[in-house]
């Protein structure tokens, strides 16, 4: 008796990932094994990379502050103990944004801290 194989369902498992690997380099667009790996190996990648992102955005936020603060005399580590000490609850991430698009609400942070 001849064995029975699901060549269609195998088929469009194998048509599914290399519709996905569209627009890779090379081998890595249609031969199948090639195709797969680096298509599992991509996921691993954006995976790993969505973790990253956060602490990426987190260092500019820094540095903006850095920048911002150092026109007024400041380190960022001595702005941010100043607010911390004066009670202002405000994230890096607001911090960042005042400071790069509205210089003068940032001026008034580091005035109000400089002073307590």
């Amino acid at each position: 008796m001849p064995r029975s194989v699901n060549h269609v369902a195998s088929r469009a498992r194998r048509k599914k990932i290399l519709k996905l690997t569209r627009g890779y380099f090379g081998c890595r667009r249609n031969v199948w094994t090639v195709a797969k790996n680096t298509w599992e190996k991509g996921l691993t990648y954006a995976y790993r990379d969505r973790k990253d992102k956060k602490g990426n955005f987190r260092a500019l936020w820094i540095q903006r502050i850095n920048a911002a603060a150092r026109m007024h005399d400041l380190s960022y580590s001595k702005l941010m103990g100043l607010i911390h000490k004066a009670g202002i609850q405000i994230n890096r991430k607001v911090l960042a944004d005042l400071a790069l698009n509205n210089p003068e609400a940032f001026k008034a942070i580091v005035d109000k801290v400089k002073g307590a």
